[in-house]
């Protein structure tokens, strides 16, 4: 039989001034549980996804929340078949989510929250800006109606970007990524800004999935996500994608049917780039997995 995982993706803007202290204590109660992910810690809060058989997860949450001294974290939950994480991680950063040298401190200055269920309503606004925060390659995997995609591969770019092309402070913005933690950020950085009417959505697009019914929905195709899953769609469930070894991007079912996709070596987006080295190592690699599979073995590098 196989074993369910389920899965919390989760993040709090709260000071933690001693946030160096919890580092070793998380990372103790997260392996004593057998729970794989990581956690990121931060002057300005904590940000994570983790994984685990269900009843050890829910104890991980707990134990979180009792170490921190946070009782918000509000996670998102889906599950999957296979462990979505090869390790167990808790990093200390200088923030929970990279936005650079800008000021954005949710814990200071923060835009309007939108909760999923109202969040249709405000998009549908002709008068509405609708801007996507996160990287172009999530852009491509799927969005909502009417989204702006700044284009960039980093959310450190963001910034740059709403500088130069957003010249009227007054206009409503709407934002949304992920799981929340990028749109509340920027939206911190708006309101610092000057911009005066900023929206994000609550929750993110993780949280739209789960809780607005397909046929009421405004979103398009899948929400990339960043373990194994690769994406999810509506109720959160598990879309064809996978990840090209090549560039790392995400793959539809669609893509894998081009004749400029090979298996473990490259995709449509990234088969005119590479190098002769690099193909070769990649099919070397493919090779290899192809190899351990057959032995029932499990490669190191295999995704």
């Amino acid at each position: 039989m196989t074993e369910t995982y389920k899965i919390a993706a989760f993040y709090q803007f709260a000071p933690l001034a001693n946030y160096t202290a919890f580092q070793a204590p998380l990372l103790e109660a997260m392996q004593a549980r057998r729970v794989c992910g990581s956690i990121l810690l931060a002057e300005e809060g904590i940000n994570g996804t983790i994984a685990a058989l269900p009843e050890r997860l829910d104890e991980a949450l707990d134990e979180i929340s009792r170490v921190i001294g946070l009782d918000h974290l509000e996670p998102k939950f889906s599950f999957g078949a296979q462990k979505p994480f090869r390790r167990m991680k808790v990093r200390l950063k200088k923030e929970i989510v990279t936005i650079g040298k800008v000021h954005a401190n949710p814990n200071e200055k923060v835009g309007t929250y939108v909760e999923p269920q109202d969040w249709n309503a405000l998009i549908s606004d002709p008068d509405v800006v609708v801007i996507d925060t996160r990287n172009s390659y999530e852009f491509g995997v799927g969005t909502f109606a009417r989204a702006i995609e700044p284009q960039t591969e980093s959310f450190s770019e963001f910034p740059a970007w709403v500088r130069e092309n957003l010249k009227d402070k007054s206009k409503k913005v709407a934002m949304f990524c992920t799981g929340g933690i990028r749109c509340e950020k920027a939206s911190s950085f708006m309101k610092h800004e000057g911009f005066e009417q900023v929206f994000h959505l609550k929750g993110g697009i993780l949280k739209y999935l789960e809780d607005v019914p397909a046929n009421k929905s405004l979103w398009h195709g899948g929400c990339f996500v960043f373990d194994e899953r690769v994406a999810v769609g509506h109720e959160l469930k598990v879309m064809d994608f996978s990840l090209c070894h090549g560039c790392m991007d995400p793959v539809s079912a669609e893509d894998r049917q081009h004749s400029k996709y090979e298996e473990g070596v490259c995709c449509p987006a990234c088969a005119d780039t590479l190098s002769a080295a690099q193909v070769a190592s990649n099919r070397e690699r493919q090779k290899q997995i192809k190899l351990a599979a057959a032995r029932g073995e499990k490669h190191l590098f295999s995704t």
